[in-house]
């Protein structure tokens, strides 16, 4: 054997051996599974990667023999084909033909149909579910069945955006209010969207799903161990597309049965909070904190908005004017309905579902007052609660 046939052969049956090795071990690019999905879907890419390399490696090889061996400088000349094809032609053409139709139908097509399968089986044995809605720029999480339902905000500094302070470990990757799951529990997901396609994707679950507004989709996951696990939407949703991130945070059962009745406690203590008398500047200072966490990244924290998508709030004539009429009615298209109810065919979403009484209450109160913007006025959170 040649030189050259002999350091091909010992490369070939290295890499061989390396394509091998991925089937139980290189993960590629992959974050470590934890869920049943995400390691089955390793396991298919592994699978494929490793058929698909191996057939490219046989081939290559095969290539590089049939040059090397049968080249002009060893007498060798090219052969003449005419019709009719012989036997041995034909043969020599179907048979690469039928291994590889068996091998896409066969070999790849029953593992990856078993995982499709087992993608789209969100309802069987599930235990709980979640219903995740998209928004430009936010997560809207409800528990059906627990009764609850946040938003979750990206928390990531302006100063580390706008490059003026060192980027953070979780750059854009961090949320105020992480999706808390427990551990070992099917979870049911249902997913849409309020205004354009989002799509909820973390890589660790193996899931992504679009959320497509007047449509739920489902999906579904088990948690394998308890940790953090961040991603983000994976559709092109506007200009703060890359400011939308998940965090999931799952924690045993006792942990998670705790945060639920953390959380409908301070659902009782916000529900309180729209019987109290606000004053001015309560209202104020609570106003700027959810404007600059939930209206900002539209309207801008100067209130200048960018036109004509996002109209400037600061001398608008809507927050300028009556919120209620004389006999204390929304005034319909006024600041408060358009912050409650949004504006159909325009960006401007609903808020009453993502916002609690003394929130809408408060920024409302707060774009009043704010941006050279001088009403004077100031809306309590009991008048909200009864206009709702």
């Amino acid at each position: 054997m040649s030189r050259f046939r002999r350091a091909f052969a010992a490369g070939s049956l290295a890499l061989l051996g390396l394509v091998g090795s991925a089937q139980a071990e290189i993960r590629w690019t992959f974050p470590d599974p934890a869920t049943p999905l995400a390691a089955d879907t390793l396991h298919v890419h592994n699978l494929f990667m490793t058929i698909a390399g191996t057939i490219f490696i046989l081939v290559f090889a095969l290539i590089m023999y049939s040059v090397m061996v049968h080249r002009k400088s060893k007498g060798y000349k090219a052969a003449t084909f005419t019709a009719p094809r012989t036997a041995k032609q034909v043969a020599l053409t179907l048979l690469p033909f039928a291994g590889l139709l068996y091998i896409d139908y066969v070999v790849f097509g029953i593992p990856a149909y078993h995982a499709v399968l087992s993608y789209e089986d969100s309802k069987t044995n599930a235990e709980m579910v979640v219903k995740v809605t998209g928004s430009q720029w936010k997560w809207l999480y409800e528990y059906p069945a627990e009764d609850i339902k946040f938003v979750s905000l990206l928390t990531t500094p302006k100063e580390q955006i706008h490059n003026q302070a060192p980027k953070g470990e979780h750059y854009l990757l961090e949320v105020d209010n992480p999706l808390v799951l427990p551990v070992g529990k099917k979870i049911r997901f249902i997913t849409t969207s309020t205004d354009v396609i989002h799509s909820w994707w973390v890589p660790a679950f193996g899931v992504k799903r679009d959320a497509i507004p007047g449509f739920l989709r489902e999906f579904w996951a088990t948690i394998e161990k308890p940790g953090i696990y961040r991603g983000q939407c994976a559709e092109l949703c506007g200009k703060d597309h890359g400011f939308m991130p998940v965090v999931v945070q799952a924690v045993s059962q006792p942990e998670f049965d705790k945060w639920v009745a953390d959380k409908k406690a301070a659902v009782v203590a916000a529900a309180a909070s729209a019987d109290k008398e606000w004053t001015k500047d309560e209202l104020m200072a609570k106003g700027k904190d959810v404007y600059e966490k939930v209206c900002a990244a539209c309207h801008q924290t100067n209130g200048q908005g960018l036109p004509p998508a996002f109209p400037a709030l600061a001398g608008s004539a809507i927050v300028k004017g009556p919120f209620v009429d004389n006999d204390g009615r929304l005034v319909k298209d006024g600041h408060l309905d358009r912050v409650l109810n949004g504006k159909t065919g325009t960006a401007m979403q609903a808020f009453r579902e993502s916002l609690s009484d003394a929130e809408l209450a408060a920024v409302v109160t707060y774009e009043r007052n704010s941006f050279g913007n001088t009403v004077g006025d100031f809306v309590q959170p009991s008048t909200v609660k009864k206009l709702r």
